[in-house]
């Protein structure tokens, strides 16, 4: 699977610093992703939803590092063109499965 395109919607708060969406092969959608700031640094959150017991599980994630690298490093190189205001993204919800 090849990711061919990667949408993002720059927020303003402190830690969390956009939402993504990722489509794969121009067929298949990944949305609700997050770029955080962390302590190391920025790094991506997969989509996820809270259980009863409090606790987060992830609902779309790669199975193993190096796919969470290569869609980290795309993810993470979008941000950085859009937010130094080399491209923009507009009209756009960061819910981008609702739009298709």
């Amino acid at each position: 699977m090849e990711i061919t395109e990667v949408r993002v919607f720059p927020v303003n708060e402190e830690k969390l610093k956009a939402f993504v969406s990722i489509i794969f092969d121009d067929c298949f959608i990944v949305s609700d992703i997050k770029i955080i700031n962390g302590a190391n640094g920025l790094f991506i959150s997969m989509p996820s939803k809270k259980l009863k017991n409090g606790t987060f599980r992830d609902i779309a994630h790669p199975l193993n590092n190096e796919t969470r690298r290569s869609i980290e490093a795309k993810v993470l190189e979008k941000y950085h063109s859009v937010v130094s205001g080399q491209e923009k993204e507009e009209g756009l919800s960061p819910n981008l499965g609702n739009d298709l």
